[in-house]
């Protein structure tokens, strides 16, 4: 099956433009929500707009799903988003459903941990080894000093232990959900509360244990503030590093960090899918069957290098309600269009920089979209690309698949796959969050520093002209080299790591994203900012949509879900025939 491409956007302008609804942001939740609004079932009460145009400011779609291509390999490398999980049901059913004719689901391997690499405090070790020794009943030591009851459990072990031990430790929990959260000794942790359940678990479970934080609400606790005073810091620095992932640790909302991580990292029967020629596919499809609806361009266009600037209120007796002012980046000049109603399909940072609380005549409403903005944290994420002529994992050491991680600043790094056709091979050599991030932030290329770009080199399947198009997406040389010592510490003196001919970057900290995923604030009421994002004032049609507000953070599926209450709720639309009626979306 071909891959399908994203459509061309229109790079040009329409002053004076009257649209029914304007969205902003061409995203997977601004992208969801265009095609939804014209294609999909009204419920009795329901009208559906005529004209619905999204707006985006940069030059491709997709927002943080961008799946690329290395001159020399055909298989698609994920530089956003990757993945997704059966228990996504939207993202599930649009992919098997509705565009199956288009994109084939395939499974997103995770390699063997017998191949993998942990290499923490200068320790190396294969990844399963705290599984072989759980298995002969010894006990593996890591240079953490732990205490004695935790000693040779794994981080997600361990993640699990402190979970059950919290709602265990709540009469409130015992008493209305038995035998949902189980423990078989010594190390097998297993929790069976469906996303509703967890949805009544979060505000209402409460701390029990001698200390600062007895008799608390979990949702009032930072993730980092329980965990310490579960099992101490040393504990804290292990989960952090041996985790894969800084930003599970840092310190938020306490009670949304449970069922995320018991839901998906922890958990060991978890399975991953993405798209046979890349995750974007996602984007791509749903722009194209929104494009679909009108050739012509009136009632669905798709407008690019095109951002939103400012939002005015129409004059009295127009029959808009606003008047969008949009900048062209081609041109620099601005143009207006105006709207019946506003989608903005952006993340916290996007929504910062346009100062969206200005949007919103009522001073009290504007107060409170400035503090709703802030309630979820914009988490720093960086991803370094690298491609190799042959895959040199597989001849070292037989990772197919899977991650190796390490408190090195690069973290992590992902055993991609090889060209089916050929030996070239795709590793991704950083994916760094949080305090990893300024490690690479300052090898980056500025105005300041005038740092030489990585010089792609050809091989027999790379041509000298095939890497002169991606010349301009190369990492800086001196990022490069650093990445691959690191590797080559992470892997050993026995497993040689040679220099890539190609790499590319994404530091998804810089605007407009701000971050690679959001997590809530400790102390935050979720159910209560979730809806009123979606319509922060009942007198307004301004909306706000996308993975940044929504409960399954750092995912499509959480984009895609407050896209599709948002459209229920606010724009009449009925329940999707092609989703399980049972599915629930949460707040």
């Amino acid at each position: 099956m071909s891959r399908v491409n994203p459509p061309a956007m229109d790079t040009g302008m329409d002053d004076g433009l009257q649209l029914d609804v304007a969205i902003i942001g061409a995203g997977v939740s601004g992208l969801y929500a265009g095609w939804r609004l014209l294609v999909g079932d009204l419920a009795p009460e329901g009208t559906r707009p005529e004209t619905v145009h999204i707006f985006e400011l940069s030059e491709r779609l997709g927002g943080r799903i961008e799946s690329v291509f290395l001159p020399g390999i055909s298989l698609a490398a994920e530089i956003g988003g990757m993945r997704y999980l059966q228990s996504h049901e939207i993202v599930n059913s649009l992919i098997t459903k509705v565009f199956e004719q288009e994109v084939t689901p395939i499974d997103f391997p995770l390699g063997d941990d017998g191949n993998h690499y942990r290499y923490l405090r200068g320790q190396r070790f294969k990844a399963n080894e705290w599984e072989n020794a759980q298995a002969d009943r010894r006990t593996y030591k890591t240079r953490y000093f732990l205490p004695d009851a935790v000693v040779g459990f794994t981080s997600d072990q361990l993640f699990n232990k402190i979970i059950y031990d919290v709602l265990m430790a709540d009469p409130w929990f015992r008493e209305r959900y038995p035998g949902k959260a189980t423990f078989t000794a010594p190390y097998d942790y297993a929790f069976t509360l469906t996303a509703r359940e967890w949805d009544d678990v979060k505000p209402n479970l409460t701390y029990h244990q001698s200390g600062p934080y007895d008799g608390l609400k979990v949702n009032d606790l930072g993730f980092w503030n329980l965990i310490k005073d579960q099992v101490g810091q040393e504990a804290y620095e292990f989960l952090s590093v041996a985790g894969g992932y800084y930003s599970n640790t840092i310190n938020w909302n306490a009670a949304e960090a449970f069922p995320y991580l018991v839901g998906d990292f922890s958990n060991a029967e978890v399975k991953y899918q993405t798209l046979a020629g890349g995750y974007d596919q996602v984007g791509n499809v749903l722009a194209q069957r929104f494009l679909a609806q009108d050739p012509s361009g009136k009632r669905a266009h798709l407008w690019g290098q095109n951002g939103l600037r400012r939002i005015d209120p129409a004059p009295g007796g127009s029959p808009y309600k606003y008047i969008l002012t949009v900048a062209n980046a081609q041109s620099g000049k601005s143009w207006t269009v105006y709207a019946k109603a506003v989608v903005l399909a952006m993340p916290r940072r996007a929504l910062e920089l346009l100062e969206v609380d200005r949007f919103f005549a009522t001073p009290e409403v504007s107060e409170q979209v400035r503090k709703n903005l802030d309630s979820v944290i914009s988490e720093p994420s960086f991803k370094l690309l690298m491609g190799f002529e042959s895959p040199w994992w597989h001849a070292e050491f037989n990772a197919l698949a899977g991650e190796s991680i390490t408190d090195l600043p690069m973290r992590q790094c992902y055993y991609f796959g090889t060209d089916p056709s050929n030996s070239h091979s795709i590793l991704l050599a950083s994916y760094n969050d949080m305090r990893t991030t300024p490690f690479w932030s300052a090898l980056m290329a500025s105005p300041q520093r005038n740092l030489k770009r990585f010089k792609p080199r050809a091989t027999r399947l790379a041509s000298p002209e095939s890497l002169a198009q991606v010349e301009s997406l190369q990492a800086p040389a001196v990022m490069v080299q650093e990445a691959v010592h690191q590797l080559r510490e992470l892997h050993g003196p026995e497993n040689p790591v040679p220099d890539p001919y190609v790499s590319y970057f994404r530091n998804w900290t810089e605007d407009p994203y701000g971050g690679g995923y959001h997590a809530w604030q400790a102390g935050v009421s979720v159910r209560e900012v979730m809806p009123f994002m979606r319509r922060p004032d009942p007198a307004e049609r301004l909306h706000i949509c996308g993975e940044a507000y929504s409960d399954q953070q750092g995912w499509v599926e959480g984009a895609f879900c407050e896209a599709e209450k948002m459209l229920q709720a606010h724009f009449g639309l009925a329940w999707p025939s092609w989703l399980d009626s049972h599915y629930y979306l949460g707040w």
